[in-house]
């Protein structure tokens, strides 16, 4: 009778075009419940092939992204901005334009340098009401992140605006912020209300991302998060740079201490991640580094009792090197 019906539902699976991983799937959730069919799909998320195989129709330029609607984009060089939205993994050109940037060149490193930061900034909020040299209205980026201020990166206030409103543009430099025309910006306004945006800022070449690299991300950060549920601290280390830095200033020894406390304690855990979003991050040092973004759903248990749940957005910058991430600093 088993045999009976396994031949009926690949029958069935041919006809309606699911596929053989499906069907497998489906047979593991007949024969061997939930809990079986719930490993075998913890064990796909940890697989490269199974990314690049999500990754293929999308543009992957300049990242993956869940939760991000809308992309800026900066070369410093020319200097221009443009805008993108993100639809269902796709990116939809909405215009380029020249732009005013800083006069400094290189990365900013310190307030006062009059120089646009390089790399991958949430816009925080919409600003009005400013003195009219910042035009009609302003986006607020979160420069310094945190990979700056691991770096000691200092300033603040680096924003989207226009052009002075008293026709004043003798100008040809901001003091580090990003300016476009104002008519341009008040169409951008109109489109990009209460979404989610990210600034892409960089100088001379960008290297887009590739599905190859994504995919390695995407099955490296399910492989450290399944070190981290199964308490395998060695596992789980491995993903983490030597000079690794966290937010609030510890370093790789003591938080490898930390995390060994933690790890000592054999809680058992469910570790859910969303919304994540993946952005090759410019930087002048050649290293292929990427800021990577997601919503973590965490609880620990201990003989059956709850003994920690937290919602968080979490943030981590890697180095992907050696066709492995290495961990920068995390948040």
């Amino acid at each position: 009778m088993k045999f009976i019906l396994s031949i009926s539902l690949v029958v069935s699976c041919m006809l309606y075009g699911i596929d053989a991983d499906t069907i497998k799937i489906i047979q593991t959730y007949r024969t061997k419940g939930i809990e079986n069919t719930q490993i075998m799909l913890e064990n796909y998320l940890t697989q490269k092939d199974f990314w690049l195989d999500l990754l293929k129709d999308k543009d992957t330029d300049y990242g993956y992204y869940e939760n991000t609607e809308f992309l800026f984009v900066s070369d410093k060089t020319i200097p221009d901005l443009s805008l993108y939205e993100i639809q269902n993994g796709h990116l939809k050109k909405i215009n380029q334009s020249n732009a005013l940037v800083g006069s400094g060149k290189g990365d900013k490193k310190i307030e006062g340098d009059l120089t646009t930061p390089i790399g991958v900034y949430d816009i925080t909020a919409r600003l009005t009401g400013l003195n009219q040299y910042y035009g009609p209205m302003a986006y607020a980026t979160s420069y310094p992140n945190i990979y700056d201020r691991v770096r000691k990166r200092t300033g603040s206030g680096i924003w989207i605006h226009g052009l002075p409103l008293n026709g004043n543009r003798e100008e040809l430099n901001t003091k580090g912020c990003i300016a476009i025309e104002n008519q341009l910006l008040s169409q951008y306004d109109k489109i990009i209300a209460q979404k989610n945006i990210l600034l892409i800022s960089f100088e001379n070449n960008f290297k887009p991302s590739t599905k190859e690299e994504l995919a390695t991300i995407l099955s490296d950060l399910y492989l450290w998060r399944d070190a981290w549920i199964k308490n395998d601290l060695n596992t789980y280390l491995s993903f983490y740079n030597n000079d690794f830095i966290r937010f609030d200033g510890m370093k790789f020894n003591s938080f490898k201490d930390y995390k060994k406390r933690v790890f000592d304690k054999k809680e058992e855990k469910t570790i859910l991640f969303s919304d994540i979003d993946i952005t090759p991050y410019p930087n002048n040092e050649g290293k292929n580094l990427f800021r990577i973004v997601f919503s973590q759903n965490y609880s620990a248990f201990k003989n059956n009792r709850s003994t920690y749940t937290s919602k968080s957005k979490k943030e981590l910058y890697i180095e992907l090197k050696d066709n492995k991430i290495s961990i920068l600093t995390e948040k």
